[in-house]
């Protein structure tokens, strides 16, 4: 047989650390490029760490004035008569808001206008005509509008095939690069989220508005993440609505968007700037919902709010009844009224809260990943698995709690899961090729090991044999046919053949001989001399023509100790039992004493008679004592591979444990059989230190009386 010749530990070893440099470095590449923004894992990780530590909205700028259940129940269903909402609006502005944002889409004249409600009724003229002489509902909204510093909304919608999306109006948008390059304006502004259309409210009460801002948002996975600040709609630049309310509330005429190398680096009011991603978006950082931000329009108008709770910068009016259904959700795991998304958003840019994603920070995860991931390729090939794989963990669990530091201390955004992947990725990958090179060396080494193999499977092989020799050497219980009586027995050797013994069979008609024996020692040369013994005891037993089974004993004694040249001696218990009277003659030379579990349940010993091994003792005059057995009673003897049998922390099986597993026996079968349980359920896994041998006989009466075991 030829194979591959085994490679060095040194070779084996610079091949899995070069495989592993090269994997290493596709995952450090695919961190680089920014790639794992496009899978939910990063998302995940982010949002986790929100949920851990949510923003603290201790005290809040804007105050929401709900259109709530508890309203639409005071005042009727929604949509309200926009008469309704001009006084709504007029009671906020008397409390001198810096800005009223109205999240309220409104391209359609107000049905509820009595010129429109009567158009079609039959009514005189000179009515319809006084009717259209009164101000229409969008007309006083229009005017609380004039009055207030209020910001209307931009819906963001597709436009329609054929037809050009409808005109808005939206506040000066200035473009500046800090290098003066108009070619990099262009390439940042193409960055910005591109919306093809968006609806205005209606013309009315867009002119009478101080601001006008974009209410649509990023939703990724069904979750706000991102809000963009600037937008492009159609061409035109346009302001989120939060952004809007800022500007109309410091009073500034324009947004001024900066752009640097291509990128927005942010957008500035007057003198105050907020960083954004490259895109024009920023990334609040969410709160939970906070009771103290909103109040219901009923009480409002019913003046029964405090006057400290409406006297803050900024007021935001939208619906938030679950039946309106203006809802998102957010990396905190709330879901919010859509109005409340531009009250955070508000209170991120008043407090300088938004968190941040350095454009820098998939270098740094390359980085690290980088770092850590060749400290384990160094150091797995010359480590034991135990310690290779917590040492592993260990570096794949540091990425998140620094990241997590990062998040709670400076609001930075580190993407600590991917390269925390990448690297259980790497080890698993560094583990296969471990096995595969292990697999590879072990067949190298197959032609060696094949030899050894044959030689030893010839070896085993001759040892089975001899082991199906000594077991077909022992009688079967179920060749004695006998209604009086029911016997069972089983021999464990502790290797394949050892150096227990028994034997049972009729003298006569009425009589049963049966033998348990225990050659010392264990093995090939106990298993001989248990076969020689074995020979010779029947031998004796069948010619020697006496019942006495003391006397039986004492001349298989001699006739075992004739031919002992290497002084082995033989433990045995051996019995006669009249079939017909139960009457059991028995003698022990140095054997456990047998249990008689008798057929009303009490357990004892048979004690008398007996005397040392066989061999022990040239000429010894071995005494035979007897029982009678009742109808049932069941005699069990064991060698003492059983009692003396020990569990994984060498504790010693005992006799005790024997008779509890004879206590439920009511067949000779059943007494083996539990017994054996027994013992293995005892030993736990241990090595069997000796053989095993039981025999069980149970007495069922004289041929008339018998029953079946």
């Amino acid at each position: 047989m030829t194979g591959i010749a085994p490679e060095p530990p040194a070779l084996r070893t610079a091949r899995l650390r070069v495989i592993g440099s090269g994997i290493l470095i596709a995952l450090a590449l695919v961190l680089a490029l920014a790639l794992p923004r496009e899978i939910p894992l990063q998302d995940a990780f982010f949002d986790a760490m929100q949920r851990r530590s949510p923003r603290i909205a201790e005290a809040t700028p804007v105050v929401i004035v709900e259109i709530d259940e508890k309203s639409i129940a005071a005042l009727g269903p929604w949509p309200w008569p926009r008469t309704l909402l001009a006084q709504l609006v007029h009671v906020m502005n008397a409390y001198g808001p810096a800005a009223i944002g109205v999240d309220i889409v409104m391209p359609e004249p107000d049905p509820f206008s009595p010129e429109r409600v009567l158009s079609h009724a039959n009514i005189g003229l000179a009515l319809l005509e006084r009717i259209a002489e009164l101000p229409s509902n969008d007309a006083e909204l229009a005017t609380a509008f004039r009055v207030s510093p209020v910001v209307a909304v931009l819906a963001g919608v597709p436009a329609a095939s054929g037809e050009s999306p409808q005109p808005m109006r939206v506040a000066p948008m200035l473009v500046r690069d800090v290098a003066g390059a108009g070619g990099d304006a262009e390439r940042a502004l193409s960055q910005l989220m591109k919306l093809p259309g968006a609806l205005s409210t209606l013309a009315t009460l867009n002119d009478a508005a101080s601001g006008w801002g974009l209410i649509t948002v990023d939703d990724t996975q069904g979750v706000v993440r991102r809000v963009p600040l600037v937008a492009s709609v159609n061409g035109t630049l346009a302001p989120a609505f939060a952004l809007e309310m800022w500007r109309v509330a410091a009073r500034s005429p324009a947004v001024r968007v900066n752009t640097a190398g291509g990128a927005v680096t942010g957008v500035a009011v007057g003198d105050r700037l907020f960083a954004t991603d490259a895109d024009g978006g920023v990334r609040p950082y969410f709160s939970r919902r906070n009771a103290d931000r909103a109040v219901s329009a009923i009480d409002v108008l019913q003046e029964n709010v405090a006057g400290d709770r409406l006297k803050r910068s900024f007021v935001l009016i939208g619906a938030t009844a679950l039946a309106l259904g203006d809802s998102v959700f957010t990396p905190v795991g709330e879901k919010i009224p859509g109005v409340e998304l531009h009250a955070q958003l508000l209170e991120n840019m008043s407090d300088g809260t938004f968190l941040v994603r350095p454009a820098w920070a998939p270098y740094v995860e390359a980085g690290v990943l980088l770092l850590l991931g060749g400290f384990l390729i160094a150091a797995m090939p010359r480590l034991p698995l135990r310690y290779a794989l917590p040492i592993a963990l260990a570096c794949a669990l540091v990425l998140p709690l620094v990241a997590y530091g990062l998040f709670r201390t400076q609001r930075l955004l580190f993407d600590a899961a991917t390269p925390a992947v990448a690297l259980v990725l790497l080890v698993g990958a560094m583990l296969a090729l471990a096995l595969a090179d292990a697999t590879r060396n072990r067949k190298a080494l197959q032609e060696v090991l094949q030899r050894q193999r044959e030689e030893s499977a010839r070896v085993a092989g001759e040892m089975q044999a001899a082991q199906r020799i000594q077991l077909d050497t022992l009688p079967r219980p179920e060749s004695l046919q006998d209604s009086r009586v029911a016997l069972a027995a089983a021999m464990e050797p502790a290797l394949e053949v050892g150096g227990d013994l028994y034997d049972f069979y009729r003298l006569d008609d009425r009589r049963l001989f049966f033998l348990l024996g225990d050659v010392s020692g264990k093995g090939l040369p106990a298993s001989i001399f248990m076969a020689v013994s074995k020979a010779l005891c029947k031998s004796t037993v069948l010619r020697a023509g006496v019942t006495d089974v003391g006397t039986l004993v004492a001349e298989a004694n001699a006739e075992v100790s004739r031919d002992n040249p290497a002084a082995l001696f033989v433990t045995a218990f051996a019995a006669i039992l009249d079939l017909e009277t139960g009457e059991l003659g028995y003698c022990n030379a140095g054997q456990e004493n047998p249990w008689l579990v008798k057929a009303s349940g009490e357990i004892e010993r048979l004690a008398d008679g007996g005397g040392p091994p066989l061999c022990a003792v040239d000429g010894y005059d071995y005494r035979a004592a007897s029982a009678t057995l009742a109808r049932g009673d069941l005699v069990c003897v064991v060698s003492d591979g059983i009692t003396e049998a020990s569990d994984t922390r060498g504790g010693l099986y005992g006799t005790g444990r024997v008779g509890a597993a004879l206590a439920n026996a009511r067949s000779a079968r059943e007494a083996v059989d539990a017994i054996r349980t027994s013992v293995r359920a005892f030993a736990g896994g241990a090595v069997q230190a000796d053989d095993m041998t039981v025999l069980a006989l149970r007495w069922l009466g004289a041929s008339s009386a018998a029953t079946p075991a």
